[in-house]
């Protein structure tokens, strides 16, 4: 910047006195002041600005790379996957000749699991439900009301 001394600055000042006068003088470098102030938010905002921008131009260059990255990526599994086919297929075409003498075993058919599955696959013991009272099997509604009916009393 401006290299500006102490002398400097009571030379200037000085003049400022002799030149605008001892009573406009102090509204003077208020205006200077403000005006000086004003300048370096303005240079503030410039520099921000230009920092902003070559941010965005940084964050561009970086989005290209990753993106070409991706194709680059892209292409590289799809030309693998290619050739994996191929191999599969040569494979498959090989073994469906020898699968012709070789049966092979079935998977086991879905069977839906049984009503009281919850019950016996519950991670709490038996000792403990018994202890505690808690219901190991689930009975029907028809066959609470017999269990819980009051006996009969014959006349």
């Amino acid at each position: 910047m401006l290299d500006i001394g102490v002398t400097k600055i009571a030379i200037i000042g000085a003049i400022a006195l002799v030149v605008i006068g001892p009573e406009k003088l102090p509204g003077v470098a208020r205006m200077v002041g403000n005006l000086l102030g004003r300048a370096r938010s303005y240079m503030a905002e410039v520099k921000a600005e230009v920092n902003r921008s070559m941010e965005l131009d940084e964050l561009r260059k970086m989005k290209d790379t990753v993106v070409s990255a991706a194709r680059d990526v892209e292409q590289t599994i799809q030309t693998n996957a290619s050739d994996f086919e191929k191999s599969w297929a040569e494979a498959t075409s090989t073994a469906s000749a020898d699968a012709l003498d070789t049966t092979y075993t079935s998977v086991p058919e879905y069977r839906h699991p049984k009503k009281q599955w919850r019950l016996k696959m519950g991670a709490t013991p038996n000792w403990y439900k018994a202890r505690a009272g808690v219901r190991t099997k689930a009975l029907s509604g028809a066959a609470r009301v017999a269990r819980f009916r009051p006996p009969k009393i014959s006349p």
